[in-house]
């Protein structure tokens, strides 16, 4: 357990043991040397510790980009002499900045923290502050880690963060408070859980068959939402987390509507025509993704779950009777579906789906609990065509007509444990004027530097853009790290409301038409 000492922990030993880490492809070693660390730690420390070491800071996204680093790069300090919480310090001021002079400001305090820097704090702080810190230190490995080192058991560690949605904050109550204090973290009104995922199954009467008793549900091509009531207090939050209520005025009031008081459900917002059939995926990520207001065109909520109702926690319940208490709240705004284990009729409502618009369905263990934060097999999802989820890794200048344009795509998919992200493919189809004068600003936003080879001129980014791909299927292939490429890619659109870590895993990519 984590010790109340008055010495502050050097921000050197974060930056070793991210080396440690980085330098290990055994889960167990990396889990280790965290743990190692997080012994040491004081308790105002912990949260900050975790949140450098997973690459994601206390502070969010800090909006410095990699040219205003290159500026402000100074020569090494002789020796370490930076604390943890000084580095924590100063990004929280530079997360506050903003309006006339931030930019010089920004600039200063970058120099002076840069100047107090060794050469490896300084290699690890660019990656850290400019979003590009790669070092295998993921979420599951740090849940790992908190437990080995505050000597809980590991499943209870990962419960909390899942209800908890904050894993630096659990990680502290880990260290300080032990096992009592994780169990004491629940879910709690206003405060988001982290969305229970699907993954992916070839079709529905597979999937039917593997589950045996089965809700099948329609999956709609919309925004994910989870709605908090607490009596007049209705709050939205998306699949990551970021709140939106103030775009969503008629989910609001309509949720205000429903015949309870405290409520936290799960669904899909978008927008419709007057048949009630989506528009594209696109204009619903437009209109309810812009900042500063609610979306121009009015949103249509679905949902498919119901997690809390009035002083019950459901989470724990089998799906077959939170979809009954939500038939009682939600009515007509419960998306449809049926429970069966008949691979026949759920191909009908498979059927059903998609004559009315939508994408597929999603076939759901009945007796299963909601696994906050997992993508398991108890929810499968079921597209008819080939789609993956991937990550823009970098993308060529385009020639001819293209000529000024980024337009080839490199994509990547999730590496299996800790591998990081593998290239299995590039595309330029699929794209519009409009695609392809939109990704050329946005990947030269993120970009990280040129390089030149005998074919292409090629602008790698940073992997944060992820975009959904049709594919006719893979095959084997020496050119690409995962031994695999895509055949007939073609862009289906931009997925702003999803992160790198929701792409498509390797796995996921071979099972398309490769058998390990």
């Amino acid at each position: 357990m984590s010790l109340d000492v008055a010495t502050p922990t050097p921000f050197a030993a974060v930056v070793a043991t991210s080396a440690t880490v980085a330098a290990t492809s055994s889960r167990t070693a990396k889990r280790d040397a965290i743990a190692a660390l997080l012994r040491e730690l004081r308790p105002d420390e912990i949260a900050v510790a975790v949140g450098f070491l997973t690459g994601a800071p206390l502070q969010g996204r800090i909006g410095v980009g990699w040219r205003t680093l290159q500026a402000a790069a100074q020569p090494p300090a002789d020796g370490p002499t930076l604390t943890v919480l000084e580095v924590d310090a100063v990004l929280t001021a530079l997360a506050g900045l903003g309006g006339t002079g931030s930019g010089t400001e920004r600039r200063r305090l970058l120099a002076d923290l840069l100047g107090r820097a060794t050469d490896d704090e300084a290699a690890f702080l660019f990656g850290l502050v400019g979003g590009e810190l790669r070092q295998g230190a993921l979420a599951g490995v740090m849940a790992d880690a908190v437990a080995r080192a505050a000597e809980v058991p590991t499943p209870v560690v990962r419960r909390a963060a899942m209800l908890g949605g904050d894993l630096p904050a659990i990680a502290h109550v880990a260290l300080t408070a032990g096992a009592d204090g994780l169990a004491a973290v629940g879910l709690e009104l206003g405060r988001p859980v982290q969305p229970m995922l699907a993954s992916t199954a070839e079709s529905v009467a597979g999937a039917v068959e593997d589950l045996g008793d089965a809700v099948v549900d329609w999956k709609l091509d919309g925004i994910r939402i989870q709605v908090h009531r607490d009596g007049d207090d209705v709050r939205v939050w998306t699949r990551n987390l970021n709140e939106i209520t103030g775009r969503l005025p008629e989910v609001i009031a309509l949720v205000r509507a429903l015949p309870a008081d405290r409520l936290v459900l799960d669904g899909e917002a978008l927008v419709v025509d007057e048949a009630l059939r989506p528009v594209l995926f696109q204009d619903t990520a437009s209109r309810i993704g812009a900042e500063g207001g609610p979306a121009p065109t009015a949103v249509r909520p679905w949902f498919f779950d119901l997690v809390h109702r009035d002083g019950t926690d459901l989470v724990d319940a089998p799906l077959h009777e939170r979809r009954a208490a939500l038939a009682e709240v939600a009515g007509e705004w419960q998306i449809p579906g049926t429970r069966t284990s008949d691979p026949a009729a759920a191909a009908a409502v498979l059927d059903d789906a998609l004559a009315a618009g939508h994408e597929g369905v999603v076939v759901k263990g009945a007796s299963t609990p909601y696994e906050a934060g997992r993508r398991g097999k108890a929810w499968r999802k079921v597209k008819p065509v080939h789609t993956l989820d991937l990550v823009v890794l970098a993308a060529e200048w385009g020639h001819g007509r293209r000529r000024g344009w980024l337009s080839n795509l490199h994509l990547g998919a999730r590496g299996e444990g800790d591998a990081g992200l593998v290239m299995v493919g590039k595309t330029f189809k699929g794209m519009t004027d409009e695609v392809l004068a939109w990704q050329t600003q946005a990947l030269q936003a993120i970009a990280t530097g040129d390089e030149r080879t005998d074919e292409a001129h090629i602008v790698h980014v940073r992997p944060e853009l992820v975009v959904e791909v049709a594919v006719d299927g893979v095959q084997r292939s020496t050119r690409y790290a995962g031994g695999v490429a895509l055949r007939f890619a073609r862009l289906v659109r931009y997925r702003p409301d999803k992160d790198p870590a929701d792409a498509d895993t390797l796995r996921a990519v071979r099972a398309l038409g490769l058998r390990d």
